[in-house]
């Protein structure tokens, strides 16, 4: 009784190898193992912008330099890497990126004001006011960020704000072994 067994089990287990297992069907007739599922991809301005939002910027760039190697240096492309470069604080980058976002499409307004700002950034005040009227006038006024920053950049043509050397007179008095003191004399 026990042979039997033992035959039952061994035969059981040569049919079992013989069943298939469940897995997906090899499509290409290919031996080796599927690979991974692709679906469709988010687009990556998209990704880019929520993490935009997020403040992950440098995340973002990396979404916004994916869309573009699929779109091409588009507008939005340009636009966007621009934004992203402004946030981690890559001023030169972000005006040379906008610059060509403004050439490339001369009525898109966020392109207008992200370059404002980055002028208003290194203190070009006189083009960053040009820039913003250009956006404002695009927008026809409708935003309030871009009203904002338009006002700011004319009160800094008006009046820029940089610290006023103090005009006192300073005289510098030897009191012992190496110290000195700072005197002013008004």
């Amino acid at each position: 009784m026990a042979i039997r067994i033992t035959v039952f089990l061994v035969a059981a287990g040569f049919l079992a190898a013989c069943q298939p297992t469940g897995g997906l069907p090899a499509t290409d007739g290919s031996p080796f193992a599927p690979g991974p599922a692709r679906g469709e991809a988010v687009d990556g301005l998209i990704v880019g912008h929520r993490l935009m939002a997020a403040g992950e910027y440098e995340l973002a760039l990396k979404a916004y330099y994916r869309a573009a190697g699929k779109r091409g240096m588009t507008v939005d492309t340009l636009s966007a890497i621009g934004s992203a470069n402004l946030r981690l604080g890559r001023l030169g980058q972000a005006e040379t990126l906008l610059r060509r976002a403004v050439k490339a499409d001369e009525t898109f307004v966020p392109a207008w004001n992200n370059l404002g700002v980055v002028l208003m950034e290194t203190g070009k005040y006189a083009e960053a006011s040009r820039v913003f009227r250009t956006a404002f006038a695009l927008d026809s006024g409708q935003t309030d960020s871009i009203r904002e920053n338009l006002r700011l950049a004319l009160a800094k043509v008006k009046k820029p704000s940089y610290d006023v050397a103090d005009t006192g007179e300073f005289s510098l008095v030897r009191r012992g072994n190496g110290q000195y003191l700072l005197l002013t004399t008004h």
